[in-house]
């Protein structure tokens, strides 16, 4: 470690490996978690644990209102507190760059970020708007509680029910995502025309994501004013690329890294504050600086939108749906225009010759909006398939065999095939392992002692992304390969998967690969996000490694009486740390022996990963699962129990049996959280989120989850990538929430169409009747429109 560079722990020369005796892996094999041990013992160190001498500490101070300006800072008693060094408003920060081109259009996601300490206007509550820097952390926490501000206010614009009248479309749609489609057919006509119909609204409040670690940063000054930056982000090249772009630094004068990610379902995508802070405070005072933002500050940055929707779908009586009608109206910030997917799943799940879709915008004086686990269809599919629910009650239809009867062999949307679609598989498994054929169809004909019980089921999908990466792989003399690429590891398993990968097409033991990430020096990799990851940079490691086999094959070829002398590439296999002719016995060669055939020189490949565009054009391509959920109700308190949940889930080749799984477990538990527990409630007056501690903003805990099952069934899908896998961070949550609002009407016969559902909602709403589905009274007066009731 030297002075101008320190490393992290472990240095990228020793990133995470396989327990020695790991032994021979293969794709599709449950392997543990190489960087496991790591982490567990401790010795894996986060964007704010690192520690250099002679070191600052920041912390943010936090504006009090929700609008207006800042007319003075008073700083004498935070000034005087023993050990602070300094306190950076916007009347003092570094002037590196025009603040106008700030880093507007240069992040992913792209749009019109936040500038902090851009100047005296407050733009939403708990904005960062002064910074101090102290020896010591406790000094810098005393001292941020002593700043006195004096504010001009103005009213400001905080909810979103109040403000429907304002919703207007998006100025611009962010790069990935498209808007709605135009409308096919004539929906709002055939949706009057039909016999059997339904039309319903449904809320869902803001989220956050809230990962163990907190957003932090960490700038080590190197003597030669090099910056080290650790950072907590799903992609350090997209937080050096920002931090060059900010501050008019060089390339070469900045390296990120993020070896470990306690999580980020979305927060790390777009740099957040903490880093932009943190390299200003380094560079106004030319000292290596630490920020961690509180648990409370986590509040403070994006969150998922607060959404209203509406949706209506018709129906002939045997279910043939006719009409699809999905309208959303979504919260955005003053400074730029967030967009989701929210709406354009409808068009995509189920048949139907008439399609309309809307999506709409309300300014609020909030800060942006930002991607949460499955953006956009964590809560469009969930109202859709509440609706679908709805509509099976009306026909008098299980609902199984509704989605059966309107299942699409084609993408509706576009009318192209499918890359690979094995729904009806989910929907087949996943029922019979569920036992969804002793299901009753009539509300309230479960119960055990007091609870009633309730079976409900929905569909999921996502996209099936892929972007680009660049690999590189070293082998070395003693057998050893080191393969790197500039990913992330969020906890997704990214360590292991790629090492599994590598070690499976050169057939080493897998406590002989090492995987480098987290670091930008390395090989391009995109963010880590959109369940794009193994599909991108695991073809990445698969073609990297693919080029090592052609090398060492023509290595082999040369090598006196070699058995491959006149062997075709496609004759041989690579297995257990040898080359070998398939099907011929003793026809083999070491691969230390191969590559001791080039006098000792490591063997060096570099791949780069493109998507094959001109085919993948001509497909939709996306994941799928069918999710089953029983609930048990508490007739008389209205507390609800999920009690056993079924994933069956189509994501392509799954690579690593253990670590997919994990994220299908989670993403259920998000689901969970979505639909029992999850929301920020804001005070109006205060223009605030009030519950901003773990306290009071609920998540599920180990009581709130009980049996999960997750099958995946079998598909190869070699379209979306090379390996044949798709991903399977997103997918796990969508159709979570839906399936267990839909066993709490299946128990108790009462129709919750806001999230979360909470014993005041179970106890509290109407019914639903046949003649119609009411809206529920607290979004009455902030209805979309004329609405059945």
């Amino acid at each position: 470690m030297t002075a101008a560079h320190p490393q992290p722990w472990p240095s990228p020369s020793q990133q995470p490996m396989a327990e020695p005796g790991t032994g021979y892996v293969q794709i599709g094999d449950a392997v543990a978690r190489t960087d496991g041990r790591t982490k567990v013992t401790g010795q894996a160190l986060y964007a704010g644990d690192h520690f250099v001498a002679g070191m600052l500490f920041a912390v943010v101070v936090s504006s009090t209102i929700a609008r207006g300006r800042i007319v003075r800072f008073d700083l004498d008693r935070a000034r005087a507190t023993p050990r602070v060094r300094d306190i950076l408003t916007h009347e003092n920060r570094p002037r590196k760059r025009s603040m106008d081109i700030f880093y507007k259009d240069m992040t992913a996601p792209g749009g019109s970020p936040f500038k902090p300490l851009h100047g005296d206007a407050v733009l939403y509550s708990g904005q960062p708007i002064a910074v101090v820097l102290a020896e010591t952390f406790e000094a810098a926490r005393e001292a941020a509680q002593l700043v006195t501000v004096e504010y001009e206010t103005a009213a400001h614009e905080t909810e979103l029910l109040a403000h429907l009248q304002r919703a207007h479309e998006p100025k611009g749609f962010k790069a990935g995502y498209a808007p709605p489609p135009k409308p096919k057919g004539d929906a709002d006509a055939a949706f009057a025309a039909a016999p059997v119909k339904i039309d319903a609204q449904y809320y869902s409040g803001a989220e956050h994501h809230n990962p163990m670690e907190m957003h932090a940063t960490t700038v080590v000054r190197g003597e030669d004013g090099h910056l080290t930056v650790y950072d907590k982000t799903q992609g350090s090249q997209n937080s050096r690329w920002v931090v060059s772009r900010v501050f008019g630094l060089g390339k070469d004068k900045v390296t990120v890294r993020n070896p470990f990610v306690g999580g980020a379902f979305g927060s790390g995508l777009r740099p957040q504050y903490n880093l932009i802070l943190a390299v200003m405070a380094s560079l106004h005072t030319a000292c290596s600086v630490r920020l961690v933002l509180t648990r409370q500050q986590m509040f403070t940055f994006g969150h998922r939108p607060e959404t209203v929707q509406r949706v209506r779908l018709a129906a002939e009586r045997d279910g043939m749906l006719t009409s699809i009608i999905h309208e959303a109206v979504a919260e955005t910030s003053r400074l730029e225009d967030y967009v989701e997917v929210v709406v354009n799943w409808s068009g995509q799940l189920y048949m139907s010759d008439n399609v309309r879709l809307d999506y709409k915008l309300v300014d609020l004086d909030r800060y942006s909006p930002m991607d949460m686990r499955a953006p956009g269809a964590a809560h469009g599919v969930h109202a859709l398939e509440v609706a679908m629910d709805e509509l099976s009650y009306a026909l008098g239809m299980d609902p199984l065999a509704l989605r059966l009867r309107n299942y699409a062999e084609l993408d509706p949307a576009t009318d192209l095939p499918h890359s690979t679609k094995e729904l009806k598989a989910c929907y087949a498994h996943g029922a019979e392992r569920f036992g969804w054929a002793a299901r009753p169809l009539a509300p309230r004909s479960m119960r055990e002692g007091h609870e009633l019980v309730g079976w409900g089921m929905a569909t999921g999908v996502w996209d099936a992304l892929q972007m680009f990466a660049r690999a590189r792989a070293v082998l070395h003399p003693d057998g050893r390969l080191e393969v790197s690429s500039a990913a992330s590891d969020i906890g997704t398993g990214t360590y292991t998967v790629m090492a599994q990968i590598a070690a499976a097409a050169l057939g080493l033991p897998l406590e002989k690969v090492t995987f480098r990430l987290g670091d930008s020096t390395l090989p391009v990799a995109p963010i880590e996000g959109g369940s794009s990851h193994v599909a991108t940079v695991g073809s990445a490691v698969q073609g990297v490694c693919e080029k090592l086999r052609k090398a060492l094959f023509k290595i082999a070829r040369k090598i006196d009486g070699s058995p491959f002398a006149k062997a075709r590439l496609a004759d041989v296999e690579f297995h257990r740390g040898a080359m070998r002719l398939k099907g011929v016995a003793g026809a083999q060669l070491p691969l230390v022996d191969v590559l001791a055939a080039t006098g000792g020189t490591p063997l060096e490949a570099k791949y780069l990963m493109l998507p094959h565009m001109l085919k993948q054009r001509k497909y939709s391509r996306a994941t799928h699962s069918a999710v089953f959920c029983e609930v048990r109700v508490d007739e008389e308190l209205g507390t609800v129990r999920v009690t056993r949940v079924v994933s069956a889930i189509a994501a392509g080749r799954i690579i690593n049996a253990r670590t997919a799984r994990s994220q299908i477990l989670g993403g259920v538990v998000w689901g969970i959280s979505q639909a029992l527990h999850e929301e920020a409630h804001s005070d109006g007056a205060q223009g605030r989120f009030m519950n901003h501690s773990f306290a009071e903003y609920h998540i599920p805990v180990q009581a709130d989850v009980h049996d999960i099952d997750v099958l995946f069934v079998d598909e190869d899908d070699r379209i979306v990538s090379r390996l044949g896998a798709k991903g399977v961070g997103e997918i796990g949550m969508v159709g979570v929430a839906a399936a267990i609002s839909n066993a709490i009407f299946h128990a108790t016969g009462r129709r919750v169409r806001s999230t979360p559902i909470t014993p005041d909602k179970v106890m509290g709403v109407l019914s639903v009747t046949e003649q119609g589905s009411p809206i529920n009274a607290e979004f009455r007066e902030a209805s979309l429109g004329p609405a059945q009731g």
